[in-house]
């Protein structure tokens, strides 16, 4: 058996424990389980998508196995206690999480990135460490590997787990997403109603157009991709809608990473776009529309005669062509951030709102707290943000005024917009003409998406489970201006040449897939740019020496990383393959006592700063007290 480097696990802290039926969990409580922490916050794609992939892992092993949710907030608004209690109904989080607003356990374990999943063996110590998406196949052998181990040692103790589910409340919708206004029959448009998104609930719903009274629900709210009539059809939290020139509805079917259509005459569902895989690196980003994989769609829109995507779980924005049934990315690098320019140069940061207006299509770019716009020429720009991590509540000037990861836009009458943003629990408007963002309501909880219904506006207050009809003001609402920047703590760099490592191990029975060429690929580059007078840009190694630039003090790394690993099996010609990436934004402060090795773990421990190896086969383990080494 591969000896391991072993770290005595630091004890977990926090605010509380959420779905423990009010019980505080500890690390000795915990002992003789294999505990998976996974450190998330709700308003992250990835973390969403690795909530996914931990599902089967999780049932699979409901006896041997314990994952514990970490909520490490980015957002302030993910550090209010009952958001956090909000996101895990609302994302369907089947294990104990601890509400960890002050970052104390991120801390303890040195995490670096969003989502960081670090396993702890059943007698307390951490054995692994991996950052990003596509680490199940890693932690399932792993899993399985610990239970041989410690079967045999007789540490490990099989039993039922600490989850605790809360009570369900009954209410008619259950976090909706997105709405719009589905035409009457009559000819003055009498008889209109809404269609909403019910998200938690996998499922559409027809309302009245008292937006209140529930006509029709769509799918049998359970989880699945089924297609077929309303009572047979299945949805995975379905997100953003959209009415098509003939009449049909295209739904944003986000875990599903699909396009499915809706036709209210008949109520029939059917899948239009995505394989009902998740897109990774390498794959194929344009093709029919139903070979091609889609990741986590979130807003759909009709603009220049096709249907344009939010893709937020790749930082993109593509198209769907139902003339012909194809699908192609329209603008977006995959690289998170916020970077105006031609469509194919320009970087989002996990769209989540689209509207069209003229000739142009609103973007509500949601990680940068941003409002943008594709133009008719296909050149991405930028009304209100700055980046990643600057948010809050400012109106005035679009160039300082602050929004707090918004989810929506709506097209106004008179050429401004009206923003969703959700984590201000508010509803603001830019007007283009004047360059002015004011807030138009406040006390919205969560608001996600609004349609003009006449001369009012109709908000899908997430939080709060309905729908909530506002007559636009003619004034705006005066609202004290507040500014944020992400609470995490900047790392600490010495002046001049900084190494770079990510480190990556192939899980156990795999090695890095080099049949076509190198296996791994390196992205960096920096915020401000003159951060780094040397070492930006792509590179096939997963180290670089970067040269920090002479009188830049602080700003952000941002690093992306992908391996590529097989199964380590000659004699199989075709091997399972699995692709292994993680972006990190790493704010940085240069300082005379900063460290010149920034290492970012990917998959494995770090070795760098000389704790062992992870070579051997004796069955042994080195063991380490204390911090979690060299990271």
């Amino acid at each position: 058996m591969t000896k391991r480097v072993r770290v005595r696990a630091p004890e977990l802290q926090g605010r509380g424990w959420l779905n423990t039926g009010g019980e505080e969990l500890s690390l000795a409580g915990l002992r003789g389980r294999i505990v998976v922490l996974d450190f998330w916050t709700f308003c992250c794609i990835n973390c969403l998508h690795v909530l996914d992939e931990l599902r089967e892992l999780e049932r699979r092993h409901a006896d041997t196995l314990v994952i514990v949710g970490v909520h490490s907030p980015k957002f302030v608004h993910e550090a209010e206690p009952q958001a956090v209690r909000d996101a895990v109904e609302r994302y369907e989080v089947h294990h104990p999480v601890l509400d960890d607003p002050e970052l104390a356990t991120w801390k303890q374990y040195a995490v670096r990135a969003w989502p960081t999943l670090v396993v702890l063996d059943p007698e307390g110590y951490v054995v692994a460490q991996h950052a990003g998406e596509g680490h199940a196949h890693a932690l399932a052998k792993l899993v399985e590997e610990l239970e041989a181990e410690h079967e045999a040692k007789g540490t490990l103790h099989r039993g039922d787990g600490p989850y605790v589910p809360p009570e369900p409340e009954a209410t008619d919708l259950r976090f909706p997403g997105k709405a719009i206004r589905l035409p009457g029959e009559g000819a003055g448009g009498e008889g209109a109603r809404f269609l909403v998104s019910d998200t938690t609930r996998h499922q559409l719903v027809e309302l009245d157009a008292d937006g209140e009274t529930v006509l029709r629900r769509v799918g049998t709210g359970e989880r699945g991709l089924t297609d077929g009539p309303a009572g047979e059809a299945r949805f995975s939290e379905p997100q953003g809608l959209a009415l098509l020139p003939g009449g049909t509805v295209i739904v944003a079917d986000t875990v599903n990473h699909a396009l499915r259509t809706y036709d209210p005459a008949t109520g029939e569902v059917a899948t239009v776009a995505g394989t009902g895989q998740q897109w990774w690196q390498g794959s194929a980003t344009s093709g029919p529309a139903r070979e091609v994989a889609l990741s986590s769609p979130w807003d759909v829109a009709w603009f220049g005669d096709r249907v344009w995507i939010a893709m937020a779980g790749v930082h993109q924005l593509w198209t769907y062509d139902p003339a012909v049934g194809t699908v192609a990315v329209a603008a977006g690098t995959t690289n998170e951030g916020l970077v105006d320019g031609p469509a194919a140069e320009a970087w989002f940061a996990q769209p989540s709102g689209l509207a069209a207006a003229g000739d142009r299509l609103w973007v509500a770019d949601s990680e940068t707290s941003a409002l943008r716009w594709v133009d008719a020429d296909g050149v991405v720009r930028t009304a209100v943000g700055t980046g990643l991590f600057d948010f809050g509540h400012r109106d005035g000037d679009a160039g300082q005024a602050l929004l707090q990861h918004p989810l929506g836009v709506t097209a106004l009458p008179d050429g401004s917009v009206a923003v969703s943003d959700t984590y201000n629990h508010a509803l603001r408007r830019y007007d283009p003409a004047t360059g002015q963002v004011s807030t138009l309501a406040t006390d919205l909880r969560e608001p996600s998406g609004a349609v003009l219904d006449g001369e009012e506006i109709v908000v899908v207050e997430s939080a709060r489970h309905r729908l909530t009809r506002l007559r636009l003001p003619e004034r705006a609402v005066r609202v004290e201006g507040v500014a944020h920047r992400t609470q995490r703590a900047a790392t600490e760099v010495a002046p001049g040449t900084l190494r770079l490592d990510v480190v990556f191990r192939a899980p156990e029975g795999q090695k890095l897939d080099t049949r076509y060429g190198p296996s791994t690929r390196l992205l960096v580059s920096a915020t401000p740019p003159e951060l780094l007078a040397d070492g930006a840009g792509t590179g096939t190694d997963l180290h670089r020496e970067l040269m920090l630039a002479d009188g830049v003090a602080e700003g952000v790394l941002h690093v992306s990383a992908m391996a590529a690993s097989c199964d380590d099996d000659p004699a199989n010609p075709y091997p399972a393959c699995h692709v292994h990436q993680q972006d990190w934004g790493v704010p940085v402060r240069v300082s005379a006592q900063g460290a010149g090795r920034l290492p970012l773990v990917l998959a494995g421990m770090d070795e760098g700063a000389g704790e062992g190896t992870d070579a051997g086969d004796d069955g042994g383990a080195d063991d380490v007290t204390g911090a979690i080494p060299g990271v």
